[in-house]
């Protein structure tokens, strides 16, 4: 009996390219064929509108449409995100305010990475869990991870060499695929 990989949504707070959570992510993706999950890295964030509720009816704007497409795709997500003043950045805030207001995120699986330098992100992580908690996902607090990212184990291709992080990345992986199978 052949069974489909889950499909893991990797979500970055991260306009910034070569920032180091898009570097986790792009790690994350690296190691998912390892641990049989397919991921999807979402690359939409610089393209979603302001969030107006007037603007949340049908017809959707495209770049939300595509948005809740590819959370109603996945089995689960996974966010890596900065802080920016103490919380989430303002884009990534947006990008959540989109699926309030949809069902695609109820009771999916979610976790998150914070990659920075230990004792900071908490701000993020405890704005991310209070939204989280409005859109219904279901937060797998075992695959939630501080991760810290030294930006000198970040290779020329944008990936994390440090194999701690990435076994640690291959784990996480595995929970959220557990979680999504129920």
């Amino acid at each position: 009996m052949t069974t489909t990989p889950p499909e893991i949504l990797l979500l970055s707070g991260s306009l910034r390219k070569d920032s180091t959570n898009e570097a986790v992510l792009r790690t994350a993706q690296a190691v998912a064929p390892s641990v049989r999950v397919t991921t999807v890295r979402y690359d939409g964030l610089a393209q979603l509108p302001h969030f107006n509720p007037d603007d949340d009816t049908d017809p959707l704007p495209a770049p939300v449409t595509r948005l809740r497409a590819a959370i109603e795709r996945a089995d689960a997500i996974l966010v890596c995100t900065p802080e920016y003043a103490g919380t989430l950045p303002g884009s990534f805030k947006n990008l959540l305010d989109w699926t309030v207001g949809g069902t695609e995120i109820s009771d999916k699986p979610v976790a998150w990475i914070n990659a920075a330098a230990p004792g900071r992100g908490r701000g993020a992580e405890a704005t991310l869990r209070t939204v989280l908690g409005y859109t219904g996902a279901d937060i797998v607090d075992a695959a939630c991870a501080q991760l810290p990212v030294d930006r000198g184990t970040v290779d020329s291709g944008g990936l994390v060499t440090d194999p701690e992080l990435r076994r640690r990345l291959g784990e996480i992986l595995g929970l959220l695929a557990r979680a999504s199978r129920g």
